[in-house]
C-alpha cells in the first residue's frame, strides 16, 4: 500500500516554499485539485488571464511540475487539502482521477462550489474547432489515427485530453491550430457543460469505471453522452450503429440537432460507412464516397476496423483527401500498450496491451490471437463481469497468471476453467509463469481487463514494466547464444 505523502506548501517567490499562515488566510478565485497534466495546465491557464490560483494535489507532484509551478510563480500543496482554504475559492478545477466521494469533494458539494473540468476550462478560450472522441474502448487508438492523418493533411492540429498536452496548456496563446483532436473520458466529461465538440465520435459503451457511477450502467453511460450536449446543426456526431445502447439513444432522441454518421461492420444502406462483402471498408455521406481494402489497414482485428472507419468519417467530413487518407490508414503505428509487439522469446511472441483496463478491451485483444495464448491479467477491479470473455479463454488459453494484491474473485471466475493457473505479485515473477506455461509459437498477452493502481502507478508504468523484463530476458539470452 502506498504511503502518505509529507505534507508541504509552496508560495510564489516573493515568499517562496515558506510554510505560514499567509497561505492559508488568503482567498484564491481558483483551486485546482490535482498537480498532473491538466492540472498543472488548466493553473497556467488561469494565471494568463488574470485569476489568482492555487494548485492542490492529496499525493506527490511530479519534480517537473513542482518546478513549472514554481518558476510560474504559482502557489501549491502536497501531501494533503487544506479544506478552509479551497472551500474559500470561486471555482474549482478537478482533475478526472478524484472520485466525488473523497472528503475534499464531499465538502465543495455540499459548499456549492462550481466544479469544472480542465477541458470546461479550456473551452472558454478555445478559439479552433474541437473533434473530441470518447468511449469504453478504442479511443486513445482513434484519437492518435485521426491526428495522424489530419496532421498528413497538413492541418496541423493539436493533441490533447487523455493524451498530449492539456487542452488548457494549448489555449494559452492568443494564435491557436485551427483544430483540436481531444480524447475525452467519461470523468472530464461529467464536469463540461458548455464546451461545445464540433464533431463527436464515440466508439462504444460497454461497463467500465462502473466504481465511480454506483455501479450503474446507465449512469456510465448518460455520461458519456455528455459529449453531445452543445451540438448544433452544423456539427457531426459519428457513432458505432451496432451499440445498443447508442442506437436506442440516438432512435429515441430524434430529430436530433446535429448531422448522425453511423458506422458498421457489416454492409448498410443509410450508414455513414460499412464493410462489403468482398472486405473493403466503404464510405459513403454527403456525396462522399471512398473504398479502401480492409487487409491494408495499419491495424488488423474487428475493433480497428470500427476505429479506421469512425476516423476516416471524421477525417472525409474535414476535406482530407483520397490520397492522404489511404495512405494514413496504411501506415499509422498504433500507441504504445495497445497490443504492441515486444519481442519473441525462446520461439514466444509477448504482446503489450496494458491499456486494456477494462473486460471488453481485453475481449477484442482475445479476438485477435491466432495462436494459443498465456493471458496476464489482473489489478484493481472496477466492478468487472468476467462472463464475457470466459468462452474465449477457456478455448484458446494454455493458462492464465493473476497478476494483483486480489486474486479471489479470478480464482473464482476461472478455477478448473483452464489448463494451468498461477498468481504473481510483481511483473518478473508473472512472465516467470508465463514461460513456464508457453510453448514455442504461442503468445504471451498481457491484456489484464483491470486497472493497474494495486501494484503500479499507472497503465504505462505497467506496460513499461511488461516491456523491460521481457526485453531484458532477450538480451540475457542473446548475450549466452
Amino acid at each position: 500500500m502506498r504511503g502518505r505523502v509529507k505534507r508541504s506548501f509552496a508560495l510564489p517567490p516573493i515568499a517562496p516554499h515558506s510554510k505560514t499562515n499567509k497561505m492559508i488566510e488568503e482567498k484564491f478565485q481558483a483551486v485546482v485539485l490535482g498537480a498532473g497534466e491538466s492540472g498543472v495546465g488548466a493553473a497556467l491557464l488561469y494565471q494568463s488571464r488574470g485569476i489568482s490560483v492555487m494548485v492542490s494535489d492529496y499525493g506527490h507532484i511530479a519534480p517537473k511540475y513542482k518546478q513549472e509551478l514554481e518558476a510560474n510563480g504559482i502557489p501549491y500543496e502536497e501531501g494533503s487539502h487544506t479544506t478552509e482554504l479551497i472551500l474559500r475559492a470561486e471555482e474549482i478545477v478537478k482533475s478526472p482521477g478524484i472520485p466525488e466521494k473523497a472528503p475534499i469533494m464531499v465538502a465543495i458539494r455540499e459548499r456549492g462550489i462550481p466544479v469544472i473540468s480542465e477541458i470546461e476550462l479550456a473551452g472558454r478560450y478555445l478559439k479552433g474547432k474541437v473533434i473530441g472522441i470518447t468511449g469504453s474502448n478504442g479511443k486513445t487508438t482513434t484519437t492518435m489515427w485521426l491526428h495522424h492523418i489530419l496532421t498528413e493533411a497538413g492541418m496541423k492540429p493539436a493533441l490533447a485530453g487523455n493524451v498530449g498536452f492539456s487542452l488548457a496548456r494549448q489555449v494559452i496563446p492568443d494564435e491557436q491550430p485551427d483544430y483540436f483532436v481531444v480524447e475525452l473520458s467519461s470523468f472530464q466529461l461529467d464536469d463540461m457543460y458548455k464546451f461545445r465538440v464540433h464533431i463527436a465520435l464515440l466508439m462504444n459503451i460497454t461497463p467500465d469505471h462502473l466504481d465511480r457511477y454506483h455501479y450503474n450502467f446507465e449512469e456510465y453511460a448518460m455520461a458519456k453522452m455528455r459529449i453531445l450536449q452543445n451540438q448544433t446543426a452544423e456539427d457531426a456526431f459519428i457513432y458505432w450503429g451496432e451499440d445498443e445502447f447508442v442506437s436506442r439513444y440516438v432512435m429515441s432522441h430524434q430529430p436530433m440537432p446535429m448531422q448522425t454518421l453511423s458506422f458498421l461492420t457489416y454492409p448498410q444502406v443509410g450508414s455513414a460507412a460499412d464493410k462489403s462483402d468482398d472486405n473493403m471498408m466503404r464510405l459513403h455521406f454527403d456525396g462522399k464516397s471512398f473504398e479502401f481494402p480492409i487487409d491494408q489497414l495499419a491495424l488488423q482485428g474487428p475493433h480497428n476496423l470500427q476505429n479506421a472507419m469512425a476516423a476516416s468519417i471524421a477525417a472525409l467530413r474535414l476535406g482530407v483527401s483520397h490520397d492522404v487518407l489511404s495512405r494514413a490508414l496504411s501506415d499509422f503505428v498504433n500507441v504504445p500498450h495497445r497490443l504492441e509487439k515486444v519481442g519473441v522469446l525462446d520461439g514466444v511472441r509477448y504482446i503489450n496491451d496494458s491499456k486494456a483496463t477494462n473486460v471488453s478491451s481485453t475481449y477484442y485483444a482475445l479476438r485477435t490471437m491466432t495462436t494459443p495464448y498465456v493471458l496476464i491479467l489482473g489489478g484493481e477491479d472496477k466492478g468487472n463481469d468476467y462472463m464475457d470473455i470466459t468462452e474465449l479463454i477457456t478455448s484458446g488459453a494454455r493458462g492464465l497468471v493473476f497478476l494483483t494484491t486480489d486474486v479471489l474473485k479470478l480464482y473464482k471466475s476461472f478455477h478448473g476453467k483452464v489448463p494451468q493457473i498461477a498468481s504473481a505479485l510483481s511483473m518478473e515473477e508473472a512472465i516467470a509463469h508465463a514461460r513456464e506455461m508457453a510453448q514455442p509459437g504461442d503468445t504471451v498477452l498481457l491484456s489484464p481487463a483491470c486497472a493497474s493502481f494495486d501494484l503500479f502507478t499507472s497503465y504505462i508504468h505497467r506496460g513499461d514494466r511488461f516491456r523491460e523484463v521481457v526485453q531484458g530476458l532477450i538480451q540475457a539470452e542473446e548475450k549466452h547464444a
